[in-house]
């Protein structure tokens, strides 16, 4: 998958035993918080709902002539710690490697309510996932974030990274709702003027 795409194609059979701690009750804190602006007056950035998952990529070994490598992003899942801290290799038949990666956090920011709400206004909504590989070993990748905002994703996208997606779970899509009902009011249509009524 080449830099600049976001990619659609994304089913995979369900992991068995998965608990599903979609909202976490105290605030969590990260390098991204670090380096974000507040999201509005003193004590406001606490108000940070985060839930924490894994990714599950999948590796093709020379799926053409052209390609050495090929990896797809196949979903998100919830993750309670079960999974360790360390990627784990679920399968490996020589060809197809699919590989889970524990341990990210997504933080809803109140700033970023307009991403969410286009997210959610689309026909099927998706986790964004930004990942990348290893520069010294094309066979290695890993997803580095993931966000629920369309306009982080195409922030990210415009930084020429590796951005693909995977449908999101109805449990966390009410969830997102929720936060984005709270912090984010699109502005109401504003209807245009005929043009025999506008002033020369």
């Amino acid at each position: 998958q080449a830099p600049g795409t976001m990619g659609s194609e994304m089913t995979a059979p369900k992991l068995a035993s998965l608990a599903a701690p979609w909202a976490r009750s105290e605030p969590l804190c990260g390098p991204r918080d670090a380096q974000r602006p507040s999201d509005g007056p003193a004590g406001a950035e606490m108000d940070r709902p985060s839930l924490r998952v894994a990714v599950v990529m999948e590796r093709d070994k020379a799926p053409n002539r052209w390609e050495d490598w090929r990896f797809r992003i196949v979903e998100v899942l919830p993750d309670d710690g079960g999974f360790g801290a360390q990627p784990k290799l679920l399968r490996d038949d020589g060809h197809t490697a699919r590989i889970l990666h524990p341990g990210l956090e997504v933080t809803l920011y109140a700033d970023e309510g307009e991403g969410y709400w286009l997210n959610l206004n689309t026909p099927a909504p998706v986790w964004f996932v930004m990942w990348r590989t290893a520069e010294d070993d094309p066979s290695r990748a890993w997803p580095e974030l993931v966000t629920l905002s369309y306009n982080e994703a195409g922030r990210l996208l415009d930084a020429q990274e590796r951005v693909d997606n995977a449908p999101l779970q109805d449990e966390v899509r009410a969830w997102l709702q929720a936060f984005t009902d709270e912090h984010y009011k699109p502005e109401p249509k504003q209807r245009k003027r005929p043009a025999s009524f506008q002033r020369p």
